[in-house]
């Protein structure tokens, strides 16, 4: 059985093709003609054959398969319940066809493999997902999302990697013979390898010129390869990671693949993934303005005391607070409390001896200022010294002479007891308090790689959700371990690093909109010394980088000096003035000439309006700031742009610029084409414009 289909979503199209075997995709780039001949594009994508070679080229299929033929990756490694290896040669069955999806179905000794493909032309991205089905239980070793042809017009990818409070790294890595492989085996999406791929086209830009990418939505262990064939073509697969699926089994579907094309360089792809996650992220009250967070981690650590909280609420709600979230150390078991972080967790009941009247005292102070309340929690985990592991060791995950991480140890979710336990005490405490926010942490990687415990955590998250669904969950795991697709379709916020120094944050955020709108973005005003950074930094710098995200502060607020609390207070005020349309506007990251420079815009959904942060992290090279243009404007529009902060210049900023002084009025062709001159400053500011379309 042959057959042709044709998908588009957005600028993009994707034609597959079959032969008899595994469908393939013959082409995946900008959306074509309507009319565009679908036989001529395989016929087009029909290879020369040379010496070296066998004398059939095998087929880059959605599921390559070796080692009969195909020279690369496979796309599936199978055995029997036994160990046993199977070999299967699929042959196409057949197609499922509804407006926007296609089910591609092919068959082999008892065995289907399903590739599903959904459009969605909204959006602009395909989602993509592989199911494997048997007649007998089966050992799967590697499956792979539907396999997607990279472009040939591109020397290079860029793939993300990470640490602790250095999170969403980009790396440039050159295309060449061989295999570029990134496998994830903390058991989480993870810091060091989160699950994105950017293939930029040849002089592809922020603002200009060609890039696909793809982003697997997973939010545990898994696999990414990127190899170029010795006969040129080039493949990428995603996946769980290998031998993820630690039991047999008659069933297995990897994750979702979404695949983005951009014609208007990386920030299409920005655009596609930011509105991605918002098509996934539902808030218990969507018309409710996302409200300022307060958050005692940073001031109190496990010191809680209710008079000192109390004072520090106050402080808060005077800043613009409206929302305090009581962090790590309110909760302990018989024997213990929570004073640090060898001990309790596990124990989700309040500590009595800090909390002598519950939580109730301190809640009922934050409502009368006018602010909800927030609550961190860390279900999958537990240490040694608690009463729940006491009673059930066994439920641990992993073997028992691991190694610590954080002094404690994983639950295993992949166990129905263990999940109804900790539904039980999260609903307990739901149901008692007032509580319309969890931060949800998740602080030591995992003894070994289960995707049974992915789909453990899926299922917990999904009940609480059911059972409590005013309640807003924040993804936190040592900060940004844990950000992907899979996990946003649970919650409705990520904690982006646990740096808040606002230098660090100013990198971090910039390249981490490649794949997050601003309002799922948690971004905090930290205390003037940087717990990991050891800097001190100019409270509107601090502020300012804040109100680039979703804003918060996370410091001991009776710390500040009058100036101080005077900056934060206003800049706060200017965000909740503008976060009506800034959480819902598009980012788009700056082509800066000026490497010293990291500068977006936040363009609001009707193109009225902007919003221009430029950070300076550095001394430049040259005396004065280069132009900085623009992007994402009609070009035949007028903007009137005005400065901000102009209150921020040095008084080493002598001269008397246009922006400094007033505003300027300049139509959208200009602003993109020539750019705006910004005054002299130090490292350590932020220049933040915003412009009117008149």
């Amino acid at each position: 059985m042959t057959g042709v289909w044709r998908l588009d979503a957005g600028p993009q199209t994707l034609v597959l093709a079959s032969a008899g075997g595994i469908p393939a995709a013959v082409y995946w780039g900008a959306r074509l003609p309507a009319g565009e001949d679908p036989s001529q594009l395989v016929a087009a994508a029909q290879a020369d054959l040379t010496g070296g070679m066998i004398d059939a080229n095998p087929a880059l299929s959605l599921c390559p398969e070796a080692p009969r033929d195909f020279p690369g990756q496979p796309g599936l490694v199978v055995a029997e319940a036994d160990g046993t290896p199977l070999l299967p040669r699929f042959s196409f069955a057949g197609a499922e066809e509804a407006p926007g999806t296609l089910r591609l179905i092919s068959r082999a000794g008892g065995l289907a493999l399903i590739h599903e493909i959904v459009a969605d032309d909204a959006i602009g991205m395909f989602q993509l997902q592989t199911t494997l089905e048997a007649d007998r239980p089966l050992r799967l070793h590697w499956l792979a999302a539907p396999v997607l042809p990279a472009p040939q017009l591109a020397t290079e990818m860029i793939d993300v990697s990470g640490r602790w409070i250095g999170e969403f790294q980009l790396n440039r890595i050159p295309w060449a013979l061989g295999a570029r492989l990134r496998e994830a085996r903390t058991g989480r999406s993870g810091h060091e390898h989160p699950p994105y791929l950017i293939l930029p086209g040849l002089r592809a830009t922020n603002s200009g010129g060609e890039a696909h990418a793809l982003h697997y939505g997973w939010s545990g262990g898994h696999r990414m390869v990127a190899e170029e064939l010795p006969d040129g073509r080039r493949q990428v697969q995603f996946g769980h990671a290998t031998s993820a699926e630690t039991r047999p089994g008659t069933r297995f579907e990897t994750a979702p693949l979404y695949a983005a094309f951009s014609d208007r360089g990386l920030n299409g792809i920005a655009l596609a993934n930011q509105r991605l996650i918002r098509s996934l992220v539902h808030f218990p009250d969507a018309q409710r303005p996302r409200p300022v967070h307060y958050n005692c981690w940073e001031a109190v650590y496990f010191d809680h005391k209710l008079a000192d909280l109390s004072a520090i609420a106050d402080r808060a709600a005077a800043l613009g607070a409206e929302r305090f979230v009581l962090d790590d150390g309110w909760f302990g078991g018989e024997k213990s409390g929570r004073d640090d972080d060898t001990t309790s967790l596990g124990d989700w009941v309040v500590d009595r001896r800090k909390w002598p009247d519950g939580l109730h005292p301190l809640i009922a102070h934050v409502r009368k200022l006018g602010m909800t309340f927030g609550l961190w929690v860390e279900p999958e985990m537990v240490n040694p010294d608690s009463d729940l592991y006491r009673a059930h060791p066994d439920w641990a995950l992993g073997p028992a002479d691991q190694t610590l991480g954080r002094h404690q140890l994983v639950l295993d979710l992949s166990r129905a007891g263990v999940r109804d336990h900790l539904l039980h005490r999260l609903s307990a405490l739901l149901t008692e308090y007032p509580i319309e926010y969890l931060k949800w942490d998740h602080n030591r990687l995992l003894p070994l790689v289960d995707a049974a415990q992915t789909r453990g955590v899926y299922d917990l998250i999904d009940r609480l959700r059911a059972a409590h669904p005013e309640v807003e969950i924040e993804s936190c795991a040592s900060g940004g371990g844990r950000i992907d697709a899979g996990i946003l379709a649970r919650t409705h916020r990520v904690w982006l690093s646990d740096s808040n120094d606002a230098l660090e944050r100013l990198r971090i955020q910039h390249d981490a909109a490649l794949f997050l709108p601003p309002e799922v973005t948690g971004s905090h005003v930290g205390p003037r010394h940087c717990h990991t950074s050891g800097r001190e930094l100019p409270m509107s710098f601090r502020a300012r980088v804040a109100a680039q995200r979703h804003m918060g502060f996370e410091m001991d607020l009776r710390e500040l000096t009058p100036p101080e609390e005077a900056t934060l207070k206003a800049v706060t005020a200017w965000w909740k003035d503008g976060r009506a349309w800034r959480m819902a506007a598009d980012i788009l990251r700056l082509d800066a000439a000026d490497p010293a420079v990291t500068a977006e815009m936040q363009v609001a959904q009707d193109g009225a309006r902007f919003t221009l942060f430029a950070g300076i992290h550095a001394t430049s090279a040259q005396i004065l700031p280069r132009p900085l243009r623009l992007t994402g404007l009609d070009p035949d529009a007028t903007y009137r742009v005005s400065l901000t902060n102009p209150e921020d210049a040095s008084a080493r900023s002598r001269g008397m610029p246009a922006l400094k002084t007033g505003g300027l009025t300049l139509s959208g062709r200009y602003l993109m084409q020539q750019g705006v001159l910004l005054p002299w400053s130090y490292p350590a500011t932020m220049w933040v414009l915003d412009g009117i379309r008149l």
